[in-house]
């Protein structure tokens, strides 16, 4: 009866022995790689690593900010077309105001300078002037988290190269020390902070130099886009109020 289960027990241990041996294994790999990548790099890597944590943190930041919902959201967009189409520019102006959104705060800040007395355009002019302000202003801010990381990109690369500076300072330190003859695993310390302290700085500022240009024109195609909407809404309110004035200049036909 206990025949059989023998093997599996076997079986069991071994697997179980491997696994183990294979965990610690890796487990060593990983201590050694960290070891030779990170920790060798010394006390200079604390720096970069801040840098990339900031990094990570505006990233993600940007990518929650920066999307089509809280800049020109297509609800939000029909809204504003059906009331500027039937001229209800006051309704407009509310509904915009209550949307969180860029598309909505911009159209409240400038649908008020829409002047009735200049049928002919609304007052164009002084809409086009309040967007323009208003984009000013919240493209600072938008930018302001942007630019952290073009700070970063430029930052990076100068502490590589302070840790470059400090290796190298301790290596010809090293050497001076022992007269010429020193012991290579002492010179060895310097160099891999030389080194490595290069190596992440440059492995910080290449992304960070990416996500700067893409965060950048994901910013300026938005603001694009809730423009563009701006004047399709302002265009709209123009044709309905001069839709039969427009329609009377087109030849209905040419009589023979």
């Amino acid at each position: 009866m206990n025949t059989p289960s023998r093997p599996i027990k076997s079986v069991a241990i071994t697997a179980a022995t491997v696994l183990l041996s294979s965990s610690s294994l890796f487990a060593a790999e990983e201590t050694s790689l960290l070891t030779k990548y990170v920790t060798d790099g010394g006390w200079p890597m604390i720096l970069i690593g801040l840098l990339i944590l900031a990094l990570i943190a505006l990233c993600v930041f940007n990518f929650m900010n920066l999307t089509k919902a809280k800049f020109c959201p297509e609800d939000l967009k029909a809204g504003l077309m059906d009331h500027m189409l039937n001229c209800r520019v006051r309704s407009a102006i509310e509904l915009g105001a209550s949307h969180p959104s860029y598309l909505g705060r911009m159209m409240a800040y400038a649908l008020p300078n829409v002047d009735a007395r200049r049928p002919e355009d609304l007052g164009r002019d002084y809409v086009e002037d309040a967007i323009a302000d208003f984009t000013i202003n919240e493209n600072r801010k938008s930018m302001t988290l942007i630019n952290y990381i073009s700070l970063i990109a430029q930052a990076a690369p100068m502490m590589g190269l302070f840790g470059t500076v400090l290796g190298m300072v301790g290596a010809f330190g090293t050497l001076a020390s022992g007269d010429g003859s020193a012991d290579p695993a002492s010179l060895a310390g310097d160099i891999s902070v030389a080194l490595l302290t290069t190596l992440w700085g440059l492995v910080t500022a290449i992304p960070s130099l990416t996500a700067y240009f893409f965060f950048k024109n994901k910013l300026n195609n938005l603001v694009a886009e809730c423009h563009h909407t701006a004047e399709e809404l302002l265009n709209a309110s123009i044709q309905t109020v001069n839709g039969d004035a427009h329609l009377a200049k087109i030849p209905e036909g040419i009589a023979v």
